[in-house]
């Protein structure tokens, strides 16, 4: 070989190894795996010290780890409409779990959907050129109205649409793109109580099945990730663990088998029996886990760590029924309620960002942000037109560059479930009000949680102009719903 051509199979060798690094500037692919029910203390980088969560934990130590992150909402639905639009609750096209049909497949209907022409996140990326994907649980329409992934932005999409479904990790079908794609499963309802006095072994196999949910939809990501890996793509992976139903394959409730006393759950708090609750939830979480770890390895083997955005969060907190001992793995650490509640523990959710090369490795934030801020944080990013949001962009946090343009002046909570909710976090302020739709004028309670993190001394008599200030922010910030059932704030729709 020539000196010349040396020279030019070496330059060509330099361009498609800085290729691979940087194929799109301002354009990175964005992986966002979302969590269903964990809680803030269940990985072990937030100091869970019961269950195995290595591949996350190294995530952490490559990225930053966020300590004051905020969910929309303290359960499914709303949570990941918040998450798609950039709008707090009290904006929210969706605010609760709306629930549509029943749990047979025959009635399978879905939640209340996002209505057509709605602004979501993917369909801000697809006008910078991504190709954008949905593998896990939806929880937002289905292909009979206008909820379909399909008409909000995404180009594919493999997993649950239905929540009532994915309460069953081994379903009869999952959905592809508007079509029904059959498992290898039996037809089940997780919900049937096992009788203690008569069951056997043989009636907790009725939960099992041959496919189990969330490693198919592992398999469908990674195809995804390997056929579009020359051009920047979104991947959003809401998984359905751990949440309820409790069920896993043995290889997982076997690593921890020996480890914790055991009473087997027959059911009566609802969701599928199991012999080994502790050990079934716990590697539920493990598992969780590994499909992470198999997401990251195949960026590795597809070389394209340097320039791929990893997030990891939860949709909200631990779950507090179902047969799972959250008490027991200390799921929410010292902060108070869980997932359904306003006060800590059912909205402050673990926050993972990794990006090589712009986000410091084994970084931590105590920055206050919320999932609401998504959307314009990947605007920012990737230099994307949006409209006005609720959310601010976390860049400069990521980047290590803090500053007050881009701090939240106050984050604002409202649910209308489990009594109807309020809350506000201003600082280390955090007013809330609880069981609003009977008493509407209910006092603030008021916590500081920089000395106080587990909400549990009330010191809303001493600040009187405080709890003034988060009542101006809750009529500031509340836009009547459009359904009754969401509305328990606006005084018109009071005694009705």
């Amino acid at each position: 070989m020539s000196k010349i051509s040396r020279i030019s199979a070496f330059l060509i060798a330099l361009f498609a190894l800085q290729s691979c690094v940087s194929l799109h500037p301002n354009r990175p692919n964005i992986i966002y795996i979302y969590a269903d029910d964990l809680g803030y203390g269940e990985l072990g980088c937030y100091g869970q010290e019961k269950i195995k969560t290595p591949h996350l934990d190294q995530l952490a130590s490559e990225g930053m780890l966020f300590t004051q992150h905020y969910t929309g909402a303290p359960v499914c639905a709303p949570a990941r409409c918040m998450l798609m639009t950039g709008q707090h609750a009290g904006h929210s096209y969706i605010r609760g779990n709306y629930e549509l049909g029943e749990f047979a497949d025959s009635l399978e209907g879905g939640q209340m959907p996002l209505p057509e022409g709605i602004f979501t996140l993917p369909s801000m990326l697809k006008t910078r050129g991504y190709t954008t994907a949905l593998c896990g649980k939806w929880g937002l329409g289905m292909p009979h109205n206008s909820g379909s992934p399909l008409k909000h932005g995404f180009d594919y999409y493999y997993g649950y649409l239905d929540q009532k479904q994915a309460h069953n990790h081994y379903p009869t079908h999952l959905w592809e793109n508007d079509q029904q794609d059959t498992l290898e499963n039996p037809e089940i309802y997780v919900h049937k109580p096992l009788d203690p006095a008569t069951a056997t072994t043989d009636d907790f196999e009725y939960f099992t099945g041959r496919t189990y949910a969330p490693q198919k939809i592992t398999e469908k990501a990674v195809e995804f990730i390997r056929k579009n890996r020359k051009k920047p793509f979104f991947l959003y992976l809401p998984y359905t663990l751990p949440h309820l139903s409790l069920q896993v394959p043995a290889e997982y409730v076997r690593l921890y088998q020996e480890k914790y006393e055991e009473s087997p759950y027959f059911g009566a708090l609802g969701y599928a029996s199991t012999l080994y609750p502790r050990s079934t939830y716990a590697g539920m979480i493990t598992c969780l886990d590994d499909q992470a770890g198999q997401i990251l390895k195949t960026l590795d083997e597809e070389r394209l760590r340097r320039n791929t955005l990893v997030m990891f969060s939860s949709d909200n907190g631990a779950t507090f029924n179902g047969g799972a001992d959250t008490r027991f793995f200390n799921s929410q650490g010292i902060l108070r309620g869980n997932k359904m509640d306003l006060y800590e523990g059912g909205i402050r959710i673990p926050l993972i960002v990794r990006w090589p090369g712009k986000i410091r490795a084994g970084s931590r934030s105590t920055h206050i942000c919320t999932q609401y801020d998504l959307m314009a944080t990947l605007a920012d990013i990737t230099k994307s037109e949006v409209p006005e949001t609720d959310g601010i962009s976390f860049l400069p946090e990521l980047y290590g560059e803090p500053d007050k343009q881009h701090l939240h002046q106050y984050l604002y909570f409202e649910y209308p479930e489990k009594g109807g909710q309020v809350a506000v976090r201003m600082g280390n302020w955090k007013g809330v009000r609880t069981n609003v739709r009977k008493k509407p004028d209910v006092s603030w309670e008021l916590y500081n949680l920089q000395t106080d993190p587990s909400e549990s001394h009330n010191v809303a008599a001493e600040h009187p102009e405080l709890t003034k200030q988060f009542s101006d922010i809750q009529q500031k910030e509340h836009r009547s719903a459009h359904i009754r059932e969401w509305e328990f704030i606006s005084p018109r729709f009071r005694n009705q």
